[in-house]
């Protein structure tokens, strides 16, 4: 990201897309900020001010810009690089932590006092974590506004505000209009509600989208009953494929259905939720299993400097890394997947599914499971499904590892600290924390490097497949070296029909 004020206006200068997210544009001259591709005119540099957080230009008394919404940019990967507190805060806060249960709640989630959290965030991001916390509750807002016919009273307290003039207020700082205002300005062609009582927004992401390796990786994981990939030009896609899944969520549980349209920017996301206060979260999984908040740029720069990968980061520009909705269900199909085919450890988790998997009240065309809480596999019966005696006991270390709290497994986790929980645990070996932090943390550093698919692939390549040569090699990869893996991974599968499950545990 350019890092300098000249650097930046060149990106304004150009209207640069693939910089929206990563900083803001505050105009003195006008009392709004905006997104670096905003189409209005360029402001003179003597007006300009830049910021690292729409909350940050907010506090600082500006306005969103009403053309380019900057509130809806992509999400920053700089934080997703980041395991200190501040990284670790600020995907704590998009995830609901001050939300649910105020600053206090994220600093002992922290273990720092909320003083030292304050001033680290001020001194990181430009603003403190309540700040961030209410711009998130603003979006929220808007985006029920926009997506939905729901009273805006309700709207209100289901975004989180605790009365309607609280809502009023926060949406003319930050939006500049009331909550009528701006749900008369939605467009009627654009994102909203469905008619059957689905939410259905827009997610955004930076281009290009390699997205054919993300659809086929989840496609040939999917579990029956849980997820499942949509061919093209059914389930009113439009034309494209769909990936469905359902969702434990905060409160109760969802349904949802991503439709990415890469050329486009954008991913089209149609949400069933139960209780309405659980938007966002959802909102945020699907960002995350689909990568949407990746600098494509970043990572193609460094990792095409490797003149190994250079002809995989040729062919597929933009490659994503698939993320996860339940870092405990990508857990357990990570140690389901440890010695055998990606085909024979679908089909154990499904069987787990049928097992302890909990019925939704109403099938929704193939969907008809939650996948089992770590309390249910802690507790219930595993024998009979074809699992060792020793995967058996894996499954349940972590399963009660991550029901007591021994084991977080979500993003807003200690990465160092989850790795040497996982690997206290019996069953759980490098290469399994690896591929957690991958996908379950959201860690782009991560990478099983002994796995069997990464050493395939070098050796496929050219390249020594030798622990220690991978190693070696790999530290030029850095910090996106979970993406080398997906490459990797996604070359082997052109060249093998059934690559072990090692280069994909679930």
């Amino acid at each position: 990201m350019p890092d300098t004020f000249t650097a930046r206006y060149q990106v304004i200068s150009s209207r640069d897309a693939r910089f929206d997210g990563s900083f803001y544009t505050a105009v003195s001259s006008t009392g709004i900020y905006c997104r670096p591709s905003c189409p209005a005119r360029t402001p003179k540099p003597e007006n300009v001010s830049f910021f690292s957080t729409a909350a940050a230009a907010q506090a600082a008394g500006f306005r969103a810009c009403k053309r380019c919404r900057p509130e809806a940019s992509p999400g920053s990967p700089d934080w997703d690089i980041r395991a200190d507190l501040v990284g670790r805060a600020l995907r704590l806060i998009a995830d609901g932590v001050v939300d649910e249960g105020g600053v206090s709640a994220l600093a002992r989630r922290l273990a720092v006092s909320e003083r030292h959290l304050h001033r680290q965030m001020v001194g990181e991001v430009g603003t403190g974590p309540l700040a961030l916390a209410r711009m998130r509750r603003a979006q929220t807002a808007r985006m029920l506004l926009e997506a939905t016919d729901l009273p805006i009273t309700q709207i209100a307290f289901a975004a989180g505000y605790a009365s309607v003039r609280q809502f009023n207020e926060s949406m003319a700082e930050a939006f500049g209009c009331t909550p009528s205002e701006l749900r008369r300005r939605r467009r009627p062609t654009g994102p909203g509600a469905d008619g059957e009582g689905d939410i259905v927004l827009r997610l955004q992401h930076r281009r290009p989208y390699a997205l054919d390796p993300i659809l086929g990786f989840l496609g040939t994981r999917a579990i029956g009953g849980v997820e499942e990939v949509v061919p093209a030009g059914t389930d009113g896609a439009g034309g494209m494929v769909s990936y469905r899944r359902s969702l434990r969520l905060p409160r109760r549980t969802g349904i949802m259905t991503v439709t990415p349209h890469p050329e486009a920017g954008f991913a089209t996301l149609r949400l069933r939720l139960e209780d309405l206060r659980d938007l966002t979260a959802a909102v945020q999984r699907c960002r995350r299993l689909f990568d949407l908040d990746a600098d494509p740029q970043g990572v193609d720069e460094v990792l095409g400097a490797d003149p190994l990968l250079a002809p995989l980061v040729a062919a597929r520009p933009g490659l994503r890394v698939p993320g996860h909705v339940d870092g405990f269900e990508l857990a357990v199909r990570a140690v389901l997947g440890q010695q055998v085919t990606v085909k024979g450890a679908r089909t154990l988790a499904e069987r787990i599914v049928a097992k302890l998997g909990c019925p939704l009240a109403s099938a929704d065309g193939t969907l008809t499971h939650m996948f089992p809480s770590a309390e249910q596999v802690a507790e219930d019966d595993l024998s009979g499904i074809g699992l060792t005696n020793a995967r058996i006991t894996a499954l349940r270390a972590v399963a009660r590892a991550v029901a007591d709290g021994d084991v977080v497994l979500d993003p807003g986790a200690d990465r160092d600290e989850t790795e040497r929980g996982l690997l206290a645990l019996p069953g759980i070996g490098p290469w399994t924390a690896s591929y957690i932090a991958m996908r379950a943390l959201g860690d782009p550093d991560a990478i099983p490097v002994t796995d069997l698919g990464v050493r395939q692939a070098l050796r496929s390549l050219g390249a020594d497949d030798e622990a220690r040569a991978a190693t070696a090699r790999a530290e030029a990869w850095r910090p996106w070296r979970a993406y080398a893996a997906m490459h990797l991974w996604t070359h082997l599968s052109d060249v093998v029909a059934d690559a072990p499950a090692a280069e994909s545990a679930a």
